[in-house]
């Protein structure tokens, strides 16, 4: 049946029977305890459609499906359909293979407004993806509003200019940047990505990442005499909090306001890339993960944190500089995200054609990211239990607005979702590569997304003479 065969990501089983069913059809759904948490059975008649589901989010997922099996007409904002619609009769049953099916998007390097973080969040709930993981702030801006301390959005909010690229010149842009999110701002994103089986998880990065803070509140600095600006650097700035017992409690107060906004069970404080770490450090990591326990929640970590010793429980590793801190935490007990940058960092750059857009970091084509395997082969299978699932990253230093963030992720996010979504076994990149084409990169059309061409960029996504800095 042609319209079963569209589906992305995969379905875990399809039984097509005769007939088809006209759209729009009554709709009855079920709750039901057999199916997997996530799953869904939607059954397909002449006459009705029935969805049985798990939970909340299995029914949002069928209704996805059937959004799919309606044809791209049924993503646009509104119908411009004329005549009759119909669906193919079967039953579609279904569940993801992961429950963390994740991509992070930055608005710290380039902030995105209101609007686009929400039409972002359609796009991942669209591809059946569950965790926005947001990263709100870094040494080039602050985004997140704290009543308490208001410098944190005033002064560090914005910055003079922005490095143009990747380099080692002093080129700059000249253009100041900035913005940053009210506190319900932020739960309206988190309750808007709530209606879509989307949990918006918030990142604050600690004791790295967090020049503009101190240029905010120069006091959380090694420097208390220092003044220093909003970072117009991309790369690792050796700006560190202090680690002092007043600055650990500046950043309690700022967790507070956290998790007041996000009801996120995991709340991400970095702990990555951290020049000349000192135990002290380490101190003020493990200080604010059980100040965050304490508040009832989970912290995710960059897997740097698996060295600062005696790292308390639970944490959740984020495995980003390869898949072997991944083994070592879920060994010690942790859970774990795999997000490495040698697989799934979509800034990276997608082709070696010199008109590719700024081209940074690894190889990442689109069969590449069809092609990753969450499980890593060095994990034993006692271990994999600790696997929550896998996360992409969608970094903008080089993504300056949401059309370069469309061309950076897409398709490739579409092939990242159903990795996470569907069954290992089976997966062909010459099976999928003509249903993308003919199903799907059609849908994307119908949202408007500006996703890079098969063949490759259109003119006007190029970037001429910006440089890179390929690896």
């Amino acid at each position: 049946m042609p319209g079963f065969d569209s589906l992305l990501p995969r379905p875990v089983e399809v039984v097509p029977t005769a007939g088809d069913c006209a759209w729009p059809a009554d709709v009855v759904v079920h709750r039901v305890d057999e199916l997997p948490a996530e799953g869904y059975r939607l059954e397909i008649t002449p006459g009705s459609v029935v969805i049985s589901a798990a939970d909340d989010s299995g029914e949002f997922y069928a209704r996805q499906t059937l959004r799919q099996l309606i044809g791209p007409a049924a993503f646009r904002s509104a119908s411009i359909h004329s005549g009759p619609v119909t669906l193919p009769c079967g039953v579609v049953t279904d569940h993801p293979r992961f429950g963390w099916r994740g991509c992070l998007l930055d608005v710290a390097r380039n902030f995105r407004t209101k609007a686009e973080v929400l039409r972002f969040v359609d796009l991942l709930a669209a591809h059946k993806l569950n965790v926005l993981n947001l990263h709100l702030t870094d040494d080039q801006g602050w985004r997140i509003e704290v009543p308490r301390f208001p410098k944190l959005t005033e002064v560090g909010g914005w910055r003079t200019e922005s490095m143009v690229g990747r380099h080692d010149e002093p080129v700059r842009d000249g253009r100041p940047h900035g913005g940053f999110y009210t506190g319900d701002d932020l739960r309206e994103i988190v309750a808007y990505a709530a209606e879509r089986a989307v949990t918006v998880v918030p990142e604050v990065d600690i004791p790295g990442h967090a020049r503009a803070a101190i240029a905010a509140y120069p006091a959380l600095g090694p420097n208390p005499d220092e003044r220093l600006e909003v970072w117009t650097s991309w790369g690792i700035s050796t700006s560190l909090l202090n680690a002092e017992e007043s600055t650990v409690d500046f950043f309690r107060a700022v967790f507070d306001e956290v998790c007041s906004i996000f009801p996120s069970p995991v709340i991400a404080l970095g702990g990555d890339e951290v020049p000349g770490s000192t135990e002290r450090h380490s101190r003020f990591i493990r200080e604010i993960i059980e100040h965050l326990h304490g508040h009832g929640r989970e912290t995710l970590c960059w897997d740097e944190v698996l060295d600062v010793g005696d790292l308390p429980h639970p944490v959740v590793i984020a495995s980003w500089q390869g898949e072997e801190a991944g083994v070592r935490a879920a060994a010690g007990g942790h859970d774990v995200v795999m997000c490495p940058e040698q697989h799934v960092y979509l800034d990276h750059r997608q082709s070696d054609h010199p008109d590719e857009p700024i081209p940074v970091g690894y190889l990442h084509t689109l069969e590449d990211i069809y092609g990753y395997e969450p499980v890593p082969l060095g994990m034993p299978p006692a271990d994999e239990v600790r696997l929550r699932g896998a996360q992409a990253q969608v970094w903008t230093e080089h993504l300056d607005s949401a059309r370069r963030v469309d061309y950076a992720s897409f398709p490739r996010l579409s092939a990242f979702a159903e990795v996470v979504w569907s069954p290992a076994e089976g997966r062909d990149y010459a099976e999928f590569l003509p249903r993308l084409r003919e199903h799907h990169v059609p849908r994307l059309d119908a949202l408007g997304v500006e996703y890079r061409p098969l063949d490759g960029p259109h003119p006007w996504q190029t970037r001429p003479g910006v440089p890179g800095r390929a690896r």
